[in-house]
């Protein structure tokens, strides 16, 4: 029999590997057909939660997500897994026992002059929000991440910017991922370092729609690297603001609050459930329902329940209609829906900043 051409054997590899890595990437099984085109919102959700004396929380139909279906909320859910081999490579922050940790921390409070650690980002440079929609797009990978380094740059250098996820999503390409469709946490951080971000002024956010209109399906597709201000008066090169690292933080829930304790918000990266779009308040752990996806979201802090139940605290990027006023609480110290894994960070950069920020020295541009 005639071998195959070696073009055709390659993109066969490519194709069984590319299949691989998606199951792998969204850590669920698959999804029939049938089921995508349910509404993600279901009454019977809704009923086991909040009729669980042991669930903690509350469920409700989310006006956020009142039109879509399990596919369409599958597409938000963007976070694949950063290949074993990689890990090796990382490196792993710990944080001396001999901090003395508070009982509740929230980095709002902590950080009160950094305004966007509580507003996240704007959907575009004219419409400030608490919270803002993804939109469309599985990005939240990107927005975990740039949003936490711009908190750091205020927190660290009282500089109070907003970061381009823009600039991320299109221009890290291969480098991080698929654009939206999904991309890896870690790889965000490594081209802040080696690349740089700019700032959303300069590159907004392109989707200022969202997917709070019926028939949103097929996704919106990676934006395309354009490398152009759009404000003509400023130029890209030297919107670009850096990090000085890219790390893990070990995997234990001393040092996650340790590392948000001493430099601010990371990002995080958990299994959602089909119950979690229900969420209304209280401290999330999985009822019920399969696993639908990875998703990528910013911590900020943890406490403990009135009923005892430690938490961390998180923003997500769904809005002010979604969760409790945009953000969420998740049972802390049992890794729950894998929180606690892989939290990821990296430090800011002086690198192509104005130096007529006060405070800014160059002891604090070393590499961990």
């Amino acid at each position: 029999m005639a071998s195959s051409p070696p073009h055709l054997l390659f993109a066969t590899i490519f194709l069984l590997f590319a299949a691989i890595f998606t199951q792998e990437a969204i850590a669920s099984k698959p999804v029939s057909n049938l089921k995508l085109n349910l509404k993600i919102l279901q009454d019977s959700i809704i009923k086991k939660v909040n009729e669980n004396p042991k669930a903690g929380w509350e469920a409700a139909r989310n006006p956020r997500f009142s039109n879509y279906t399990v596919g369409e909320f599958k597409y938000l859910l963007g976070v694949k897994p950063t290949p074993e081999k990689e890990l090796l490579g990382i490196p792993v922050v710990t944080h001396d026992k001999s901090l003395k940790l508070p009982d509740s921390f929230d980095a709002r409070t902590a950080w009160p002059k950094c305004s966007n650690i509580g507003r996240i980002l704007a959907l575009n440079m004219y419409m400030y929000m608490a919270l803002v929609i993804q939109g469309h797009c599985g990005s939240c990978w990107a927005f975990g991440a740039v949003e936490s380094l711009s908190d750091r740059f205020c927190i660290h250098f009282g500089m109070n910017i907003s970061l381009s996820v823009n600039d991320l999503l299109a221009c890290c390409g291969f480098l991080c991922g698929s654009g939206c469709n999904g991309g890896i946490p870690i790889y965000a951080w490594r081209y802040f370092k080696h690349h740089g971000i700019v700032s959303e002024e300069c590159d907004p956010y392109f989707d200022d729609i969202g997917c709070s209109h019926p028939g949103c399906e097929p996704g919106y597709p990676t934006p395309k690297c354009v490398r152009k201000c759009v404000n003509g008066n400023q130029l890209w090169r030297d919107s670009k603001h850096y990090s000085v690292s890219a790390y893990r933080i070990r995997s234990k829930p001393y040092d996650i609050m340790a590392e948000v304790f001493t430099n601010g918000p990371v990002e995080v990266a958990f299994t959602v459930y089909e119950d979690f779009a229900h969420y209304k308040s209280g401290v999330y752990k999985h009822i019920t329902g399969g696993a639908l996806g990875g998703h990528a979201v910013k911590l900020i802090g943890w406490g403990t329940s009135a009923d005892g139940e430690d938490y961390w605290l998180l923003a997500n990027q769904w809005n002010k209609g979604w969760g409790d006023d945009g953000y969420f609480k998740i049972k802390r110290g049992s890794n729950e829906c894998g929180i606690e894994k892989e939290a990821v960070a990296g430090m800011p950069s002086t690198k192509n900043l104005v130096r007529e920020v006060a405070g800014i020295d160059s002891f604090m541009d070393a590499s961990l």
